[in-house]
């Protein structure tokens, strides 16, 4: 089955995004003088600025570009500055500080003098540098994972502002909806309170029964007590929307758009998944923690290597800095692991299990994305359909109320079918916001698990 196209170019559902993608809303002024108008577009650009959501991503994608340049440090010598004191009696260290001293003289070959040293004193700087010339490309492998790390991270940004894109958008969604219920309860309020005086008028004229005026009243008290329950839903709604924002709840705004039935999409549900699939940040990010999981396994096996160190050593030795002597030592060192215990076969059976986990991960994933997009696609389709009936029934529960009425003012109709009346009125109305809000609410969702939601910041 196929409906129309959102957009003529893009067949993306931005039913929500901007007016001139023909979407799900269209913009237009509702101006209000006693605050500033917010439009849909306003409010995603201060989401993506201000949500806590999206600066932690930021603030995280920053920690994975960072652990590049600590992965690139292996490959480069580590070069440190020592600065060590030492005070000795012990017969070999004596003899050997002082020889590192150069202050060795005849009289300290005398036996006494070797058993039984006096106390010195040493002050030891020193340069050493170690540099790993080989290590059976651990090294390499981890360069190469720290930017695989952050292309991940950089994905997971990118979903991260599509998330707060659809939160933002289903909020501010929320906030027209119950808009539009407050607005509709209280013309439906207003019909009612004409309706009881129209009631009470003719009970004074004795037409009615009081029975008639009480059921008048009750109707009228019912709906009052609906306003309040709206004018609460208005309430919560903004300050949902403030949150997705990342603003104080409080703040003072309107919206310059309203709910309206929009566009349609001809793309069959195979062509949105196929899309899903090559798009969605969160499936991509997977595939390169995958593609990290299979380096670790190489990793871990190139444990089993040897590697190639040189390493090197320049130091200055004084009693009390009044005389100094220096020495230096280069040096090559190969190492070979010949029993770790199985440590490092552990490490291997580690990193293949973590890659079959992720495996798993990412095809549970794949699965799921082509239920979100059908769940989405197939809501977005039956609430079109509801939106025309409703339509329908909207003006059906009119013409009945305006015949009702008429009927009931001359006589021929009871206070119980013009309250009837009044009630399908009402639900044709409510049914009609529903189905404007399901389709919309369906179209973000579409869009949010095709992974094309972002592309109205393009």
């Amino acid at each position: 089955m196929e409906i129309k196209s959102f957009a003529v170019k893009t067949c993306l559902i931005f039913l929500v995004f901007a007016a001139f993608f023909t979407p799900g809303f269209a913009f237009t002024s509702d101006k209000k003088d006693d605050q500033s108008l917010l439009s849909l577009s306003d409010a995603i650009k201060k989401a993506l600025e201000s949500n806590p959501r999206a600066k932690a991503a930021s603030s995280q994608a920053d920690e994975s570009d960072a652990r590049i340049t600590q992965a690139r440090s292996g490959l480069l010598p580590q070069i440190y500055l020592n600065e060590t004191y030492g005070r000795t009696t012990n017969p070999m260290w004596a003899f050997g500080t002082k020889l590192n001293q150069e202050k060795i003289a005849q009289s300290d070959f005398d036996p006494a003098r070797l058993n039984d040293p006096d106390v010195i004193n040493n002050f030891i700087t020193s340069v050493t540098f170690d540099w790993t010339l080989f290590d059976g490309g651990q090294t390499w492998i981890g360069l190469k994972q720290a930017k695989s790390d952050s292309e991940a991270s950089q994905f997971m940004l990118q979903r991260t502002r599509e998330e707060i894109i659809a939160q933002t958008g289903m909020a501010y969604l929320g906030l027209l909806i119950a808009e539009e219920n407050l607005a509709l309860i209280r013309q439906i309020l207003e019909t009612a309170v004409s309706h009881l005086k129209m009631v009470r008028s003719r009970y004074e004229n004795g037409f009615v029964v009081k029975s008639d005026l009480l059921r008048a009243q009750v109707r009228v008290s019912e709906l009052e007590q609906d306003l309040f329950a709206a004018e609460s839903g208005f309430i919560i709604a903004k300050a949902m929307l403030c949150n997705a924002m990342g603003i104080p709840a409080g703040s003072s705004f309107g919206t310059s758009t309203r709910l309206e039935q929009g566009g349609e999409i001809e793309e069959p549900v195979e062509k949105w998944t196929q899309k899903a699939l090559a798009n969605r940040k969160d499936l991509k990010q997977l595939l390169t923690h995958e593609s990290m999981a299979k380096e670790e396994v190489d990793k871990s096996l190139a444990g089993h290597l040897p590697s190639l160190h040189l390493v090197g050593n320049y130091e200055i030795n004084s009693e009390d800095f009044s005389d100094t002597a220096d020495n230096y030592m280069v040096g090559a060192m190969m190492r070979l692991n010949l029993f770790s215990g199985e440590r490092l076969s552990g490490k291997t059976k580690e990193a293949r299990a973590s890659l079959k986990r992720i495996q798993s991960i990412r095809q549970e994933l794949e699965l799921g994305i082509d239920i979100q997009v059908r769940k989405a696609y197939y809501n977005a389709l039956s609430s079109r359909k509801r939106i025309k009936t409703s339509q329908e029934s909207v003006s059906q529960a009119e013409e009945n109320l305006r015949i009702v009425r008429t009927r009931y003012e001359n006589g021929l109709y009871t206070i119980i079918s013009l309250l009837d009346a009044e009630a399908a009125l009402k639900q044709a109305r409510t049914g009609y916001l529903k189905a404007l809000h399901d389709y919309n609410a369906a179209s973000i969702q579409l869009a949010l698990a095709a992974g094309t939601i972002n592309e109205i910041l393009q």
